[in-house]
């Protein structure tokens, strides 16, 4: 299932963020990705690197607003921005359609804008809308703005059954479209089941991916959003990010 190279060795996952960040992708929507953004910018930022969460573009607001939580758990407004928020709970593209307002939601702003971001940050965790094949703006998804922007991925997946077969798939699109592919994050993991056991080491098998499981964490409590990410992530994920 993975993806190899032209001399038959599995392509690896980078197994740790770029200095200028990381795209935190996830296999589904309400798979964790928000948890995992969260986590990582407050992470970061107590090391003393100004990162910065980017939602390019938060559907279902209100009550969903991903950059609110972000701020929340950092505990700042300077720790996040949104570009464009929608009230529709629906993929960007649809939710502009279906808006109240007249909303003209363009791929090139929204694209030039996590890029200004990007540049403008000494690191930027940018959050992907639901999963990698979700309609963005002008017939373009959110993988395509995963391989415009740049940035390496981190894949948030599901722990329960099913997870195999979408975080394959999602490592092998990302890696299809020349993205490098830090590992993957099994949300929510418990151990409960037998597919829930054994999928750490059947992804990482499928995918050559370092596998990450973190268990449910207290979203109410910003420390144990951050906490959680710092025990459960290795420290040299952030390596790179930390030592620019």
């Amino acid at each position: 299932m993975s993806e190899t190279s032209n001399d038959s060795r599995p392509v690896r996952g980078t197994g740790r963020i770029a200095e200028d960040g990381v795209f935190v992708v996830g296999t589904d929507t309400g798979v964790g990705k928000t948890v995992v953004t969260a986590g990582l910018t407050g992470w970061l930022r107590e090391t003393g690197t100004e990162a910065v969460a980017v939602k390019p573009c938060q559907t279902g607001y209100p009550p969903d607003d991903d950059a609110a939580f972000v701020e929340s758990v950092c505990g700042t407004a300077d720790a996040a921005v949104c570009l464009q928020r929608l009230s529709p709970p629906l993929a960007p593209e649809v939710a502009a359609r279906e808006a109240d307002d007249d909303v003209t939601l363009s791929y090139e702003s929204i694209r030039d804008g996590v890029a200004d971001v990007v540049a403008g940050s000494e690191t930027a965790i940018v959050e992907g809308i639901g999963g990698l094949r979700v309609p963005l703006a002008d017939d373009r998804e959110v993988i395509d703005l995963v391989a415009d922007i740049g940035l390496p991925a981190l894949v948030v997946a599901r722990s329960g059954l099913g997870t195999l077969n979408h975080s394959a798939l999602t490592v092998q699109a990302l890696r299809q479209r020349g993205v490098p592919v830090v590992g993957v994050v099994l949300n929510e993991y418990e151990g409960e089941t037998t597919a829930e056991r054994t999928n750490p080491d059947g992804i990482e098998r499928m995918t050559d991916c370092t596998v990450w499981p973190v268990p449910p964490l207290d979203i109410e409590s910003p420390e144990s959003v951050i906490d959680g990410l710092r025990a459960h992530l290795q420290q040299s994920v952030l390596r790179p990010a930390i030592e620019q």
